[in-house]
């Protein structure tokens, strides 16, 4: 695949864009997105994804110029905060709720992350695009999660372990089938926060 200038006119961007409908963008980037997880990146192609979908191979290079181009896009539109509206009034139980709502979607999360992890230190503009989807949202509704604690009195502002909670969090995510053979359900990841991370605040 070959690149072409990325400074096109916006409305020449803008026409090409509109042959297709939101919903038929939204099956071609679940289905690189899904071929990634289940291939890895290096063995996805457009090609592949436009015999999945059933178009052209043209219609996704006009959209798309090169695979680094089209994965990035996908994975901003598949941008979601998956620990929106966690807020029980106590920092204990928001980390306990984070914990099994990460646990929901671990599995496919960690199998982008695991596919994409060569390619990403190889495209800066790839590698954006994941932090923006899939690690950007959740460490910052992380800190507001402590920083409410903190607001009301949980936890000292100076805690040690405040700054160290999201690579606790997230880390587990990625590491564990590395150790373990197996990803972190909702289980492994509520009695994670039990014995590791709220001991670590000094919260029960």
């Amino acid at each position: 695949m070959t690149s072409q200038a990325a400074d096109e006119p916006e409305t020449v961007v803008a026409s090409r864009r509109s042959k297709i409908t939101p919903e038929r963008e939204r099956e071609f980037f679940d289905a690189v997105l899904e071929q990634i997880r289940e291939c890895g990146y290096e063995s996805v192609t457009m090609e592949g994804v436009a015999a999945s979908t059933r178009c052209s191979k043209s219609t996704l290079y006009r959209q798309w110029k090169t695979k680094p181009q089209f994965v990035a896009a996908a994975l901003r539109a598949n941008r979601r905060v998956r620990f929106t509206g966690i807020d029980t009034g106590s920092l204990a139980d928001d980390l306990r709720q984070a914990a099994r709502a990460a646990g929901d979607w671990s599995a496919k999360d960690t199998k982008l992350l695991q596919a994409l992890g060569h390619a990403m230190t190889s495209d800066q503009e790839l590698s954006r695009a994941l932090r923006e989807a899939l690690i950007d949202p959740e460490i910052a509704a992380l800190q507001e999660m402590l920083a409410r604690g903190v607001a009301r009195g949980e936890i000292r502002s100076d805690h040690p372990a405040l700054e160290y909670v999201p690579a606790m969090m997230l880390g587990v995510l990625r590491v564990r089938p590395v150790l373990c053979g197996e990803y972190a359900d909702s289980d492994y990841l509520a009695r994670f926060v039990e014995a590791a991370v709220l001991p670590a605040l000094g919260l029960t």
